[in-house]
Order: structure tokens, then sequence, then C-alpha cells
């Protein structure tokens, strides 16, 4: 591939993406791709600590433009160190999360101006935009049990965001759902009642209308 080719996953948290980009990951990489698997917030050492930053509960709430400039900022670094030097070397680049989730939690989860969030993240990526983006789709009310399943096994608690409770979930979701409506490149996956292995099949099958 002469090309880079960029691929992000989104969706809410507990909807599966992280397991569903590993997956893809080990895929491309047995049948011979140079891939990168990467997330956001975070990506390179820098980016990370301000994922830390961002995520941990605090006792203190971050101002909302606060809140909107790290996200911006870690994805500056994450694009400017990792990102597009990898996609210029004809890498697929595999990330969880990227400026739709910026548009889908703050702007319409939180409310805030949206077009101050797209004008930010334009500047952040230099206008990078990715090639594809994968939206796996679940009911907003699932998602918490998954996460307190997730919890349980790795003994950890709710991240900041993960927290914010079931109505900021379908506002959240409702922001993706309209942005899958406004772009092409965006393709919905409804995980509802599938096996991880099922929709596996069904990323590979809707990918091969791209790279193969």
């Amino acid at each position: 591939m002469e090309k880079g080719f960029f691929i992000t996953f989104e969706g809410l948290d507990g909807c599966g993406k992280t397991t569903q980009a590993k997956l893809l990951y080990d895929y491309l990489l047995s049948k011979g791709f140079s891939v990168l698997l990467t997330r956001e917030p975070g990506g390179t050492p820098f980016a990370e600590s301000i994922r830390q930053l961002i995520l941990e509960p605090s006792d203190e709430e971050p101002n909302p433009l606060t809140e909107m400039l790290l996200y911006a900022a870690a994805r500056a670094q994450h694009v400017g160190r990792l990102i597009k030097p990898e996609l210029a070397k004809g890498k697929i680049v595999l990330c969880e999360r990227f400026v739709d989730s910026s548009i889908a939690y703050q702007g319409y989860g939180l409310a805030r101006n949206l077009e101050l969030i797209k004008k930010i993240n334009e500047v952040a990526t230099d206008n990078l935009e990715p090639d594809l983006t994968f939206f796996f789709d679940i009911a907003a009310d699932n998602c918490l049990q998954r996460l307190i399943k997730r919890n349980l096994d790795t003994n950890t608690t709710l991240d900041r965001i993960e927290a914010r409770g079931d109505e900021f979930r379908h506002k959240v979701r409702q922001g993706f759902l309209k942005l899958a409506e406004e772009e092409p490149r965006i393709v919905l996956v409804n995980t509802t009642g599938k096996e991880i292995e099922a929709i596996h099949q069904e990323v590979i099958m809707l990918l091969k209308k791209y790279i193969f």
C-alpha cells in the first residue's frame, strides 16, 4: 500500500470498539499489512499524560473550554508525532476515537458549541480526517452494565467521563447517529445481540470495499 489509510473506531464507552480494533489489527497483520493500533486521548507518552489528567476523577471539574482544549492538545500531539508520520510511511493506522468523539461527547452530550469544537479540532489535526470510521452502535442503557462488568473483571473504577450517567450517554449516542447520517465515511455497525466474532466478520466484510 503506497498511501496510508486511516481508520477510526467510535461509539459509546462499553460498545466493544477496543475489542474490535484489536481483532482487526491482528487480522490485518496476518494478511501482511503494515499496521499501527493507537487510541485517543493518548497514543504518545505526552498525550497519554494528558489523557490521565482528563479522565481521572477530581474534586475540581474542568472549565468546559479547558476540557475541550485538553482533548485537542492531546490530539495535536498524537497526530503530529505519530499518526501523520505513520500514514506517510504507507501504514494502515487504526485509532480508537478521534474528532467524532469530541463532537458527540462535548457537542451533543454536554451541549457545547459545535462550531467551536470543529474549528479547534481542524487546527489540532492539521485538517486530517479518517478515510473510514466504524461506529459501533449500542443502546445507551446496555453500556453501563458492560462497564460495570469490565471494571469488576479488571478491578478498576469508572473514569470521569464514564461516570456521567445514562442521560449523558443517550445524548452522546444521538450525536453519533447524527454524524453517521451526515458523514459518508462513517459506517454504522449495529452490535445489539451479536457475538464478538460476528461483529468482527462484519467489519472485515465492510473493510474489503476499501482496501482489499
